[in-house]
C-alpha cells in the first residue's frame, strides 16, 4: 500500500514524538516501506546541534540507528532553510515530490490558547490542505 513514508522529526523532542515515530515504524514495517526522516532548519544554533552540519550528522545517525533497531530501510533529509516558521510546509511539500514519498505521517501539537486565538497556526493542517498524498497526523 505504501512505498516511502516520510516522517518530519524535530530531534530535540524526539522525546514528545513517540507516537509519531511508533506509528511510522509500524506502517514501514507492516508495508516494507522505506522511512525518510526529514527536518527543515536554518542556520541557528538550536538545543539539537550547534550547526547544520552537526544537525545533519545527528539526522543521519538517528535515521540508521531507527533502520538497524527496526529492521527497516530508512534515510534523512536535512533541509536548510532561512525561515523555518514561514518555510515549513512548503519545504515539506517539495520533499514529498522530490522523495516519491506516498505517506506523510507528522507530529502535531496539543491545540491551546495560541491556536484558539490564531497566534499559531498549524503547520500539519496546511501540509494536509496542500499535499498529493495522505497526511497521519498525529496528536
Amino acid at each position: 500500500m505504501y512505498s516511502k513514508i516520510l516522517v518530519p522529526v524535530d530531534l530535540a523532542h524526539t522525546d514528545q514524538m513517540w507516537k509519531a515515530l511508533n506509528i511510522a515504524i509500524d506502517l514501514a514495517q507492516k508495508y516494507n516501506a522505506a522511512l525518510c526522516y526529514i527536518t527543515i532548519t536554518n542556520s541557528a544554533p538550536s538545543s539539537a546541534a550547534g550547526n547544520p552540519k552537526e544537525l545533519e550528522q545527528k539526522l543521519d545517525t538517528f535515521a540508521r540507528e531507527q533502520g538497524k533497531s527496526h529492521g527497516i530501510d530508512t534515510e534523512s533529509i536535512m533541509v536548510l532553510t532561512a525561515d523555518t516558521s514561514v518555510e515549513l510546509e512548503r519545504r515539506i511539500l517539495d520533499a514529498i515530490e522530490s522523495t516519491g514519498a506516498d505517506l506523510v505521517i507528522m507530529d502535531s501539537h496539543v491545540p491551546g490558547i495560541g491556536d484558539r486565538l490564531r497566534f499559531i497556526r498549524s503547520n500539519s493542517a496546511n501540509v494536509v490542505k496542500n499535499s498529493s498524498v495522505s497526511v497521519f497526523v498525529v496528536r
